[in-house]
């Protein structure tokens, strides 16, 4: 079984490197919390995602795409839920100021709060579901792999998101002009709403 896997790392890697750091909603969140909270205050947020995608991707490796392809119902209820969150955090970045202006509702994600949206989000649990089908191997070496694959993409995951939170903090420190940084998340926030499109394909 290690001998398949050694063969599989290089392409596991760059898979999970390039599902990982290329925009989608945690990015997008990073990047504003970044540029609101400053890198610190976004940590847990990066932790969460991370921890979230780990066990994310063991429920679906071990049953749960089996659970939404018995009951449907389950999966479009977790669909809405994700729409619902996205467009209300998308509001909340429009009209969010700086962390000190005191009167934005927009607060840090926890680490339990990144790891429960990572159920929600559609772009990370399509990469579980590539993942498990591409790179786990099948028959009495699916479960060792699984876990390993799952483990691999997680710690790639990890230096991959947290680029777009330095990015938002090194963007906050630039943006001190209130009409620029209005703008900028009008732009995160048309972005955050766009991603909800996600949720449909």
């Amino acid at each position: 079984m290690m001998f398949d896997l050694e063969l599989l790392w290089l392409p596991m890697v760059a898979f999970a490197f390039a599902t990982s750091v290329t925009p989608g909603p945690n990015n997008i969140m990073l990047t504003s919390s970044g540029l609101h909270f400053g890198f610190v205050r976004t940590i847990p947020h990066i932790l969460g995602i991370s921890s979230g995608f780990f066990i994310m991707f063991s429920c679906v490796a071990f049953g749960l795409h089996q659970v939404f392809e018995q009951f449907p119902i389950l999966q479009e209820a977790l669909r809405v839920i994700g729409v619902l969150y996205m467009l209300r955090l998308a509001w909340l970045i429009a009209h969010s100021g700086k962390a000190n202006a005191g009167e934005s509702q927009l607060k840090p994600m926890t680490f339990i709060q990144a790891a429960l949206f990572q159920f929600v989000n559609v772009k990370a649990v399509m990469m579980a579901v590539s993942a498990v089908a591409v790179f786990a191997l099948p028959g009495e070496q699916f479960a060792m792999s699984a876990i390993i694959v799952g483990l691999v993409f997680s710690l790639v995951n990890l230096p991959s998101v947290t680029i777009w939170a330095v990015f938002g903090a090194s963007i906050g420190k630039i943006l001190t002009n209130e009409r620029r940084l209005r703008q900028f998340n009008y732009g995160l926030a048309t972005l955050t709403a766009a991603s909800v499109a996600l949720f449909f394909i």
